[in-house]
Formats: C-alpha cells, sequence, structure tokens
C-alpha cells in the first residue's frame, strides 16, 4: 500500500507523515529529497517549477515506491503532487486498490504564517501563490484538513484507511 499525502507547501505533508509512519510502523520518503539539484536551485530562487521540471522528478518517485511494492513494503509518501497529470504519473504502476491519495489543505492565511515560522533548504515562501494557482484539487482523494494539531490529522488519516479495510484496528502504535 503506497499512501501519498498531498498538498501545497507548508501544509504538513512532512510532518504528518512522519507521524504517521510511526503510528503504523510503515516506511515514510519525503519526495523533496528526490528534488535535482537544478529544481532545488530555482525554488530557491522563487522560480516556479514547469511541467518539464516536474516530470523527471515524479519518474524517480514512482520509481522508487514500486521497490517498495516489490518487496511488499508499505510507504507513506510526502509529495505535493499538485495536478491530476502528476497524481496519475505516480499511480501509473500501481492497481487503484494499492495507492490512496490523500489531500491535506488549510485556509491560505494559516499555511502562510507556518511557512514564516519554518525554515526550508530551499522551498522559497514566495512560491506558495504559484503552488496554490497550480493545485488542481483531487476528486478522488481523502480531503483531510490540517487547520488543528498535526496528530488530528493523522488520527482521521488511520480512521479513513480502517474503514477503508487497509488498516486493521490495532495495527498502529
Amino acid at each position: 500500500m503506497i499512501v501519498v499525502l498531498m498538498g501545497v507547501s507548508g501544509v504538513g505533508k512532512t510532518t504528518i507523515g512522519k507521524l504517521l509512519a510511526a503510528r503504523t510502523g510503515w516506511k515514510f520518503e519525503d519526495a523533496d529529497d528526490y528534488h535535482p539539484e537544478e529544481n532545488r536551485w530555482k525554488m530557491a530562487a522563487g522560480i516556479p517549477l514547469t511541467d518539464a521540471d516536474r516530470e523527471p522528478w515524479l519518474k524517480v518517485l514512482r520509481e522508487r515506491i514500486f521497490q517498495y511494492r516489490q518487496k511488499g513494503e508499505t510507504v507513506t509518501l510526502a509529495c505535493s503532487a499538485l495536478k491530476q497529470q502528476y497524481r496519475e504519473l505516480l499511480a501509473g504502476w500501481f492497481a487503484k486498490s494499492e495507492m490512496r491519495f490523500v489531500y491535506l489543505h488549510a485556509p491560505t492565511s494559516l499555511i502562510t504564517e507556518r511557512m514564516k515560522s519554518r525554515h526550508h533548504p530551499y522551498m522559497n515562501p514566495d512560491l506558495l501563490d504559484c503552488q496554490l494557482a497550480t493545485l488542481e484539487v483531487p476528486s478522488d482523494a481523502w480531503p483531510v484538513t490540517v487547520a488543528g494539531r498535526p496528530e488530528e490529522a493523522v488520527e482521521e488519516i488511520l480512521v479513513r484507511l480502517r474503514e477503508a479495510g487497509l488498516l486493521t484496528t490495532g495495527a498502529e502504535k
């Protein structure tokens, strides 16, 4: 099983992903770790990434999570996956039952405040408006608000996984 936590920068994908992985014992991958240097440079400079910039990165991520599937391991992936075509590229090698997207969201004002209080090695806070403009809100993902504490979002995801039969009661730590 692959759970992709998606949404704009600053919404808490990494924080929630690490907490979810700790609760379930699943592997955790942060898509940011796989950006090529050119993408990192562009983002740090406040230059939005294009579809062409993102495509090789998304293909690397797809290969990475495919390797987990081949080993029979479950992984939580924190990845913006802002457009439907990006989500389709990530999910291309998987059956629908093997991958679940979770759309993390909050009011823009809250995300902006959170971004001001954190440091990211290359994600320029000025790119938030561009990410919000690029975002294609998914119709087939579980929407989970992150307006509260990260633990609350994790609990909601766990409930949804249990209800979908993807996590047995008591399987988490």
